[in-house]
């Protein structure tokens, strides 16, 4: 039933498509000049009916859920929820569900069964109405742009308009979502901070979130001190960072500018093919490949290296973003433009001496962007880091020793039931706190950057 809405909103606006083009088409036959072209009159009658009934449609089901489970809770008999805390009226109202779906458990009382069937019941009649609602207001849309169409009717205006609408909708929506996270982020770090010292876990070497479960417990107190955590993110960042810049960079420079037509037509689709590895992929890669390589090479010369290692796990994190840096870097020197190039070599410079000293400067905005896309995508990074580097915290930046980062230790955290009310699990938003300021100045500097070169070559 949740299709049949969504299955009239299409119909209603291919008709209203359709039916407005044919209108204006019969005014434009008739010899009247139209203001807009007939497109554009059915473009609008499209959108018209598009926009507002599809915000209906969505707000109708976000509020279906909770209004149906009132409904339902509150016909319950007298007394069934009594004694009940907030924990178990919820687990009593999936049960309902439940029963609602098909899905018994052992022999549930009789009022339970008749609240499943009363919830499947106003399930269908909520279904029922909102594909009756959908289609009256389309109707009444459609007929609607239909009595706009005229010769004089300026529908491209009104299709921009509508456009421009949306667009500042969708802007204004990532402005309140990065709002919103900050607000949470903030929030959550200063209960965090009222449990923790902030200079214990600002300057604090020792990561050990424990906290007590009885209150003889000894050595359960927990230690918050973050830096063991950002400096083995930043430890494998930086030997990703190693393999996939200068990879990247040199991939793209000699397919761009030195390698012949036929190979960059077959190359270049086959590096990007590394984007769309799963990431899980590249940690079997790393845990069961180049770990162990690593290993026996370290011990072939006498080198003690872990079983998990920085290096395994930021190496193959490294070969993860080569797609990343040579696509950016380029994309950013085919948008160079031809003059700076034949210029060059007009004056007397050889192709290499081209690509130093013209090309790859008037493309270093490009390129810083897709080496700031890659430092993103390394310190975000959980799933290579989990397998190849391990969990354990440790104030280190020896590539061959086991580190963890933030991102592993905020997924650590909150795994499983977790209570928003003690530190070791508020720690995971201090430490997203942490890295939201981080990436933040590397946002920064990066844009600092961009604007400088960008400048002197414009």
């Amino acid at each position: 039933m949740t299709a049949l809405p969504f299955l009239l909103l299409i119909a209603a606006v291919m008709a209203g498509y359709v039916i407005n083009r044919m209108a204006a088409g019969a005014i434009r036959d008739r010899g009247d000049r139209l203001h807009s072209l007939i497109g554009y009159h059915g473009m609008f009658s499209a959108l018209l009916i598009l926009v507002p009934v599809l915000t209906f449609i969505l707000l109708w089901l976000v509020l279906q859920g909770p209004v149906i489970d009132r409904m339902v809770m509150g016909g319950l008999p007298d007394g069934a929820l009594d004694d009940l805390d907030s924990g178990a009226t919820q687990l009593v109202l999936a049960e309902i569900k439940s029963l609602a779906n098909g899905r018994v458990f052992g022999t549930p009382e009789d009022w339970k069964i008749a609240a499943g069937e009363r919830f499947v019941q106003l399930s269908n009649q909520a279904a029922w109405l909102l594909a009756i609602a959908v289609a009256v207001l389309a109707v009444g849309l459609l007929a609607f742009a239909r009595s706009r169409v005229a010769a004089e009717f300026r529908a491209r205006q009104g299709v921009e308009g509508i456009v421009s609408g949306l667009m500042i909708f969708c802007s204004t929506v990532a402005i309140f979502t990065t709002i919103g996270i900050i607000v949470s982020l903030t929030y959550e770090t200063i209960r965090f901070l009222e449990a923790v010292p902030l200079t214990d876990f600002l300057f604090g070497t020792n990561w050990e979130p424990q906290i007590p479960l009885r209150e003889d417990q000894v050595a359960a107190e927990g230690a918050f001190g973050w830096l063991p955590v950002i400096v083995g993110t930043i430890v494998i960042t930086i030997v990703a960072l190693l393999v996939a810049v200068p990879i990247g960079l040199f991939s793209a420079i000699y397919l761009n500018e030195f390698a012949p037509r036929r190979l960059r037509s077959a190359v270049k689709p086959v590096l990007e093919i590394l984007a769309g590895v799963p990431t899980v992929v590249y940690g079997f890669f790393a845990i069961l490949v180049v770990a162990p390589a690593i290993r026996s090479f370290g011990q072939s010369i006498g080198i003690d290296v872990a079983p998990n290692t920085a290096l395994a796990a930021g190496g193959v994190m490294g070969i993860m973003l080569i797609p990343f840096i040579s696509s950016f870097a380029d994309d950013a020197l085919s948008a160079v433009p031809r003059a700076l190039r034949d210029g060059a070599l007009g004056l007397g410079s050889t192709r290499g001496e081209m690509m130093t000293t013209v090309l790859f400067p008037a493309a270093l905005p490009g390129i810083v962007g897709g080496v700031l896309l890659a430092v993103s995508r390394a310190i975000g990074e959980t799933m290579i880091v989990v397998m190849a580097a391990g969990l354990i915290a440790k104030m280190t930046f020896n590539p061959l020793d086991s580190v963890t980062t933030v991102t592993v230790q905020i997924v650590t955290l909150l795994i499983g039931d977790t209570s928003f009310d003690n530190p070791k699990t508020l720690a995971a938003f201090a430490l997203g706190m942490m890295l939201f300021i981080v990436t933040l100045i590397i946002n920064i500097f990066a844009l600092r950057i961009v604007r400088k070169y960008r400048e002197a070559y414009d």
